[in-house]
């Protein structure tokens, strides 16, 4: 058995079809079936079932996958090791950032990053939902997690500290000359709020009524913490955000509030962590996560 092989049957598995699978890997056809069923032979069982939905892993071939998927990523890891020892690290590093958090703190940790290992591709996605966070997570895929909450053990989840939430109102709003918002007085206020699944939206439902009789009118419901912010600055209503999450130009138009609203910022690195985690790990530790909000 070969890592090859290994990486052809989890490629197989997550695509669902030997056709796919080989344009995932940029490889022929008859190649990956050729390696899948000399696997098979090998092994001597079935890895997959054809249904009409395509193929899909048997009991068998399940048990062998999460193994295999182990020894890829250990393999992966040791080849990072390696060519970091030599003062090199070539390779892709999939980060996935909790939507709204380490907006202004993650891009400055990655350039340095980058300009330390050159040939270091990363890939960074922003996820709403706290729950496929935890389910990328459970499937070993993500190298790192920026989260607000985490249920991994400690030596894999590290406090880099907390992120203060404020809300952004339009320009002119008569709560501007306050210096920090009492949520009671925004209660009547039209919300530009999140995804109902969104980590971001439960904040708001945890801070504010969220029932027939007292839940807080919504003007609309968005995606993205700049798109909120955007919104709310030109008056469609107002929005909660993490700080640092506030655009570039809007911040004067951003304020904490009353009760103050945080949540801890946690990085969460695979188990055996590989050099690339590591560094990025120690990156972020530098970087300044304020708890407290000043506009500028």
């Amino acid at each position: 058995m070969s890592l090859r092989q290994y990486e052809y049957a989890l490629a197989v598995a997550e695509e669902g079809s030997v056709t796919a699978a080989a344009e995932t890997l940029r490889v022929a056809q008859p190649s990956v079936s050729q390696q899948i069923r000399g696997l098979e032979r090998e092994l001597g069982v079935r890895l997959f079932d054809r249904t009409p939905t395509g193929l899909v892993p048997t009991a068998v071939g399940r048990a062998f996958l999460r193994e295999a998927q182990v020894a890829v990523s250990a393999a992966r890891r040791a080849r990072a090791t390696a060519r970091a020892g030599a003062g090199d690290l070539v390779g892709e590093l999939v980060v996935a950032v909790q939507l709204g958090f380490g907006t202004r703190q993650l891009p400055g940790a990655l350039a340095v990053l980058r300009r330390r290992f050159p040939r270091l591709e990363v890939t960074v996605f922003e996820e709403p939902s706290a729950t496929e966070m935890d389910r990328l997570g459970r499937r070993n895929v993500l190298d790192l997690a920026l989260m607000a909450k985490c249920d991994r053990t400690p030596a894999e989840a590290h406090h880099l500290g907390d992120e203060e939430f404020v809300v952004v109102l339009a320009d002119g709003h008569r709560l501007l000359d306050t210096d920090r918002v009492e949520l009671q007085e925004l209660v009547k206020e039209p919300w530009v709020r999140f995804d109902r699944d969104s980590a971001l939206d439960a904040v708001l439902q945890s801070v504010l009524p969220d029932n027939q009789d007292h839940a807080p009118p919504t003007a609309a419901r968005v995606s993205q913490t700049a798109t909120a912010a955007r919104w709310a600055a030109h008056g469609l209503g107002v929005t909660l955000v993490p700080a640092s999450a506030v655009p570039h130009g809007y911040e004067h138009l951003a304020r904490p509030v009353f009760p103050a609203v945080s949540q801890p910022v946690v990085a969460v690195i695979r188990q055996a962590a590989g050099p690339a985690e590591t560094a990025l790990l120690d990156l972020l530790r530098q970087q300044t996560w304020h708890h407290g909000y000043a506009a500028s």
